[in-house]
């Protein structure tokens, strides 16, 4: 029997039925809000990408020689190099200011969440078709994290090694910059009725460890 929670989750249903092991049964499907929610780092980004952003559209602003008189011809080349240099530092400015909001809405569309009698799983069709899933029985912990609203976040340990990402201070990332990253993580994110969906998870990890017993 599946669960079923929010709009996208038939959707959900469909894209895992091929991904079902011999004797395995989807309990939940379901994807990610794709409305704007802000989350704990957003709080450091806001104002770094407005410091970011606002810095470089002044600099584009000032080279291209709005704030000086006409300046002699030599100079001109010189100005026209600063403006194209100053240019990919605004593009990565609008995408830091609100640009990163649309992507992540996109990412959202194409990821999908399901909860087996067996596993958790995590499919991601945003480039290429790719599965990350945890063994019900190997994980050696839940973590949920709700919002009033009951939107919330549920993350497994240990998660599996997909590949290393790193921030921009040569650390290992978490609580990510460019926040799309988390996506790709064996986690639901941004679920609507997170608790149910928690609960489902606990009480198959429940039947799971009375079987083996």
């Amino acid at each position: 029997m599946v669960t079923s929670l929010g709009m996208d989750s038939a959707a959900a249903q469909l894209e895992f039925q091929s991904e079902l092991l011999s004797g395995e049964s989807l309990l939940w499907a379901g994807q990610p809000l794709r409305r704007v929610l802000f989350h704990r780092s957003d709080w450091m980004m806001i104002p770094f990408s407005l410091l970011w952003g606002g810095f470089a559209l002044f600099w584009e602003y000032g080279v291209s020689g709005h704030f000086d008189q006409p300046r002699p011809t030599h100079h001109t080349g010189a100005m026209n190099f600063m403006s194209l240099w100053g240019i990919p530092f605004v593009l990565i400015g609008q995408y830091l200011i609100w640009g990163r909001f649309l992507y992540v809405a996109w990412r959202k569309a194409r990821t999908f969440y399901g909860v087996t009698n067996k596993r958790v799983l995590v499919l991601g069709k945003s480039w290429n078709r790719s599965l990350s899933d945890g063994y019900l029985k190997g994980l050696t912990s839940v973590t949920l994290t709700t919002r009033p609203d009951g939107v919330g976040t549920i993350e497994f340990a240990p998660e599996p090694e997909t590949g290393t990402n790193w921030n921009f201070y040569g650390g290992r990332r978490r609580g990510s910059l460019v926040k799309d990253i988390e996506l790709s993580r064996l986690a639901f994110f941004d679920i609507a009725d997170a608790k149910t969906v928690y609960q489902i998870i606990q009480t198959q990890r429940d039947h799971r460890s009375s079987a083996d017993n």
